[in-house]
């Protein structure tokens, strides 16, 4: 697996069960997945003999990111590597213009949006000015390549701010595109699985909350998300990778429009994550079959798992750092939690701690009579003990 994040270390526990062995190009002998392989390459992802030590001798070479340059993944599916998702996949994942393009040539919903790019400045300001007045200037700029949890994304309402943004981007080189802003009701994700066979699968479509650009709170299955609506997000994401030759797990991270009624509309795609994602991690306790060990089916090209979920709600709450790191030690944290709320199922990255940073999640697995809101109560409740040494709720551990 290319790259020794959470996602890898996370993937080589399900490897492990699997009676697999995950080999981790990491950058660093201290990186998440590094510290627990028992097979680590260190160098870079951007580095051809690097990427074809990792790949040596394995079965499928895979990833827990999409920065991965294209032109070393072709050289290396020359040399006869498996590479899973493919480049022509990948592809789709890296160039977020690519990949309107093609949703939009497939019919699939997504919102309208223009090519920034190009060495013309003044023609492409004279682009983002057209599209801004056709659209009242309520649009969204977007980094054609990079970018996560928030990074790379410019909300805009007017002309200044929207002109602001791309004069200052594009003088650093950066190639846009600008979509138009979607009047959003909420956010959801649609996770699929899918193996060279061709074989698909498909989880229970999710709500997922964000907070400061990045997902903070996930809950499965989206609740009161109309069945019909929830059956053609899972088509959709299902049909896209199969039209994409994707191979592993796929995320497709939706809109819910507002409605005219002001209830919910139509679903609008925002964007594609080729590898495990963050919107999947409740199926760790919350599934029959995790992403994880689904991603490592997918890749082996195995039959894929159960995705049925184990119990009517499961919450997903991250564990964020907090702005200053308590004085109180993880492992600390760990034991006033497990003695408030044993039912809490924590996942630590393994990661220093330092602000908004993801260094691990919780998961609450919701009985048969609770409700939602009660579920996710506890979960964020438990990972903000988790990064804060503090109770929302006031409780003190040593009273």
């Amino acid at each position: 697996m290319i790259g020794g994040g959470q996602l890898a270390r996370m993937t080589h526990q399900a490897a492990i069960a699997l009676g697999q062995c995950l080999r981790v190009l990491a950058a660093s002998p201290g990186d998440p997945a590094a510290v627990v392989s028992a097979d680590v390459v260190i160098g870079s992802h951007e580095n051809i003999d690097d990427l074809r030590r990792a790949a040596q001798g394995a079965t499928a070479l895979t990833f827990d990111h999409e920065g991965v340059p294209l032109e070393h993944l072709r050289t290396l599916e020359a040399e006869g590597v498996q590479v899973r998702p493919p480049s022509k996949a990948l592809h789709f994942a890296q160039d977020k213009l690519a990949m309107r393009v093609r949703l939009a040539e497939l019919g699939l919903p997504v919102p309208d949006f223009a090519d920034l790019g190009g060495s013309d400045r003044e023609a492409a300001r004279t682009r983002l000015t057209e599209f801004g007045d056709t659209h009242d200037w309520s649009v969204v700029l977007k980094a054609v390549r990079g970018g996560y949890d928030g990074r790379g994304v410019w909300l805009t309402d007017t002309r200044d701010e929207a002109l602001a943004v791309f004069d200052e981007n594009f003088g650093k080189g950066a190639e846009l595109i600008v979509e138009q802003k979607v009047p959003m009701r909420r956010e959801l994700s649609a996770l699929v699985a899918r193996s060279p066979f061709g074989q698909g699968a498909a989880w229970p479509v999710v709500e997922t909350v964000q907070r400061k650009g990045q997902c903070a709170v996930v809950l499965a299955p989206a609740p009161d998300l109309d069945e019909a609506v929830a059956e053609e997000a899972q088509q959709l994401s299902l049909r896209l990778a199969a039209e994409l030759g994707v191979v592993g797990v796929m995320a497709m991270e939706l809109f819910e429009t507002v409605g005219e009624d002001g209830g919910p509309g139509r679903l609008v795609v925002n964007e594609l994550a080729m590898r495990p994602h963050n919107s999947g991690h409740w199926t760790m306790d919350g599934a029959v079959t995790s992403q994880f060990e689904q991603h490592v089916r997918a890749v082996l090209d195995y039959p894929l798992g159960d995705t049925s979920p184990r119990a009517p709600v499961t919450v997903m709450a991250n564990i964020l750092g907090a702005e200053q790191a308590p004085s109180m030690s993880m492992d600390e944290r760990l034991h006033h939690l497990f003695a408030r709320m044993p039912e809490a199922k924590v996942h630590l990255y393994g990661k220093g701690e330092r602000p908004d940073r993801k260094i691990g999640h919780v998961n609450i697995v919701g009985a048969a009579d609770d409700g939602v809101e009660d579920v996710r109560e506890r979960a964020e409740r438990a990972a903000h003990w988790m990064s804060r040494a503090e109770w929302t709720d006031g409780w003190d551990p040593h009273s």
